[in-house]
């Protein structure tokens, strides 16, 4: 385990990481224990399918955050069509289907960080 100390808006908090070793199944996630003030708690994601459900991967270009995903499971979609859109620098920017396919799978959700590289969707 990590810990750090954050600050958001002015807000410092201290946070806990937990390091999932090979094999090991992911830690549930811990709300940040706030030093000023509580802050919101952030809404249950959806769940998605199993990651990596596809043959083609879809890539982020840059590191950022989730802004939109444009696409759903099991949509068609054609070489250079949006399927995530993540915002770096103030900036959305649009990650594109390196192919024609169909959605597999979305491994990113909105507000996700991501680095550059990161995979965010799969197609078939």
């Amino acid at each position: 385990m990590k810990n750090y100390t954050i600050t958001v808006n002015g807000n410092v908090y201290d946070v806990t990481v937990e390091e999932a070793g090979a094999g090991s199944a992911p830690a549930a996630p811990r709300a940040a224990a706030p030093r000023a003030a509580a802050a919101p708690a952030k809404p249950a994601a959806p769940a998605k399918p199993a990651a990596g459900a596809g043959s083609i991967q879809v890539k982020a270009g840059a590191a950022g955050k989730v802004f939109k995903i444009e696409a759903s499971v099991g949509q068609s979609v054609k070489k250079g069509d949006t399927v995530v859109i993540i915002e770096a620098m103030k900036m959305e920017i649009p990650v594109v289907a390196p192919e024609d396919g169909t959605v597999a799978s979305i491994d990113a959700a909105v507000g996700d960080a991501i680095e550059s590289g990161a995979v965010l969707a799969t197609l078939n």
